[in-house]
This record gives C-alpha cells, sequence and structure tokens, in this order.
C-alpha cells in the first residue's frame, strides 16, 4: 500500500471565525479545573465561544450535533478523542465537521504527543488549536464500527496498559514496560495475524503482543511504533514473539528506548486492512486507544486514509 509523505498532508486550516465549540468529557479526570480553565481562557479571547461538559454518549452526541460550521475543540486525553471521532464517525459526519483542535489534559496523551502537540501547556495547545495548521488523518474502523485514532493492541499490552495506569506516577513513560513485565505470568497467546491478506504470523507460535499504530507511543509514552507517521493513510504493524522469561525482559527493556523493533523476535509490516484471528479456540480481548474490549475470537480492522482532520501547531 501507498504511504502517503507526510510533507503532503498539513494545509492551513480553516480560521474559528463562526466560533468554538469546546468539548470536555465531564466525568474524567482530565476534566480539572485550572487546566480547562486555562485554556479556555485563550479560547474565549477569540470571540465566541461554548463550552460543554459531557456525561455520556447521548449528552455528547447532542453536543457534536450542535456544531454548525464552529472550530471543534476537544479538551481531554486519549479517551476523549476517540469518544468524540466515534460520535462522529457514527452520524456519519465525521470529514464534514472540518479540522478538530485538541489540548490535550489526559493522562496519555499518546496522539497528541505523535502529534508535536503541546502536553504540559493548556494555553499553548489551546493557541495550536485555533491558528495550526489541518492535517488529514487515518482512522482504523473495527469491522464493528468502532473506531481506532492512535492504536489498537493485544497480548500482554493489554494487561500492561491497566498496570502502568495504576504504576504512571511513579514511572512515568516506564510505566508501561513495567506493566508488560508485571503482566508477563499470564498465558501467551496464538493469534494468527494477516494485514492486507498477507499472513505475517501463523499463531503455530505465540505472541507477547500485536499491535497496529498511527500514533507512535501507547500506554502514555512507550513508543511501540517509532516509525508511525500518523497522516500517511496507513498503519504499522508489530508482532513480538517475545514470549519466554529473558526474551520477555529484553523486550520490555527495549520497548522504553523503541528498540524493540531491531530484535530477531519482533516483525513489523505496514498496511491498511488488519486481522487478528486466536486459532487456539480462545477469545482474546483488545486495548484501543487505552480502551480495554471485550473478549472475542476475530478482530478485523481496515484503514480509512483522510477520514477526518486535526489542528497540527
Amino acid at each position: 500500500m501507498h504511504r502517503r509523505a507526510p510533507d503532503d498532508a498539513p494545509v492551513p486550516a480553516p480560521g474559528p471565525e463562526a466560533g468554538v465549540l469546546a468539548v470536555v468529557n465531564g466525568s474524567a479526570g482530565s476534566a480539572r479545573p485550572l487546566p480547562v480553565a486555562r485554556a479556555m481562557s485563550v479560547l474565549r479571547a477569540t470571540g465566541d465561544v461554548e463550552l460543554v461538559a459531557t456525561g455520556d454518549r447521548t449528552e455528547l452526541a447532542d453536543a457534536l450535533a450542535s456544531l454548525h460550521g464552529r472550530r471543534l475543540v476537544v479538551m481531554g486525553g486519549d479517551g476523549s478523542l476517540h469518544a468524540v471521532v466515534q460520535a462522529l464517525q457514527r452520524a456519519g459526519t465525521l470529514r464534514e465537521a472540518g479540522p478538530v483542535g485538541v489540548v490535550p489534559l489526559g493522562t496519555g496523551n499518546d496522539l497528541a504527543r505523535s502529534l508535536g502537540l503541546p502536553l504540559d501547556d493548556p494555553e499553548a495547545a489551546a493557541r495550536a488549536a485555533l491558528h495550526g495548521r489541518a492535517a488529514d488523518m487515518e482512522l482504523m474502523v473495527e469491522d464493528g464500527g468502532g473506531v481506532v485514532v492512535n492504536a489498537v493492541h493485544a497480548g500482554i499490552g493489554v494487561a500492561a496498559t491497566q498496570r502502568a495506569a495504576r504504576a504512571k506516577p511513579l514511572l512515568g513513560r516506564g510505566a508501561y514496560p513495567a506493566g508488560a513485565l508485571a503482566a508477563g505470568v499470564v498465558r501467551p497467546w496464538h493469534l494468527r495475524v494477516t494485514v492486507d491478506g498477507r499472513v505475517v504470523h501463523d499463531g503455530r507460535s505465540p505472541v507477547l503482543m500485536v499491535a497496529a499504530s498511527i500514533g507512535t507511543t501507547i500506554g502514555g509514552g512507550a513508543p511501540v511504533s517509532p516509525g508511525s507517521i500518523p497522516h500517511d493513510g496507513v498503519v504499522d504493524v508489530i508482532v513480538s514473539t517475545s514470549t519466554g522469561p529473558l526474551a520477555r525482559i529484553g523486550y520490555a527493556s527495549t520497548l522504553l528506548r523503541g528498540r524493540h523493533v531491531e530484535r530477531r523476535d519482533v516483525a513489523t509490516t505496514r498496511g491498511g486492512r488488519v486481522v487478528l484471528e486466536a486459532v487456539d479456540g480462545r477469545p482474546f480481548a483488545t486495548n484501543a486507544d487505552g480502551e480495554t474490549s471485550e473478549r472475542r475470537l476475530r478482530w478485523g480492522w481496515r484503514t480509512v486514509a483522510d477520514a477526518w482532520q486535526v489542528v497540527l501547531p
């Protein structure tokens, strides 16, 4: 599949002359009053701004239905952005919503990190959301209709993400590799991995982890796919068979530096259609943008190039 050059993507974004609709997840920990207020001080300086705190999917859908040509600014982390893109995709208005500004206020902020958005400065992020450049973004769409804006992974990464959330205040971006080690006692997964119709791993030997990435990091900064370009039209796929005790330690330590892709027991490829299947009859969960799914025997995603737009600095 053709990988579009990233320099072709960013173009000047239309200004927010029609006003701004700022959306924050009122039930998320990222909706802390002070960072939201700091971002709003910048947004309000431009004129007409509406701030909506949503508590569930219905409230979010209602808020987005009132966009009416205004600049949409999402204040929150990967989960908040995922929810907004999912709602727009479900309504059939994702592309026509125009460039989406992002003020990263979450604990992970992995897509924002990949895009080069300001992570610890709400005012700078708000200015970028208003005055930056529009870039086309690909989107992974799951066969059941769900979306992935940053990355989806299966295997030890699902348990590692849950453990990393608890360890992140102490370990920072090292929390995810540490979580992978802590989760290492679980039974390995026998998954067939197919990309664009080609079997990358047949599942006869177990895998430690499989990831399909639009962005570069997961788990709050672990560079699982260091070569990914978030607006090149394809996803990068990582398959690790580092299942032995020493191999698992080696994988976790190199993951912290983004060097795991150089290991002999890690395969990398890219494409537009990714399918994971359990060949041992054991259903498995995935983690998409930080949210863990139910267990299934099969998961599939297709990549939609230029599905939506984001505002870059």
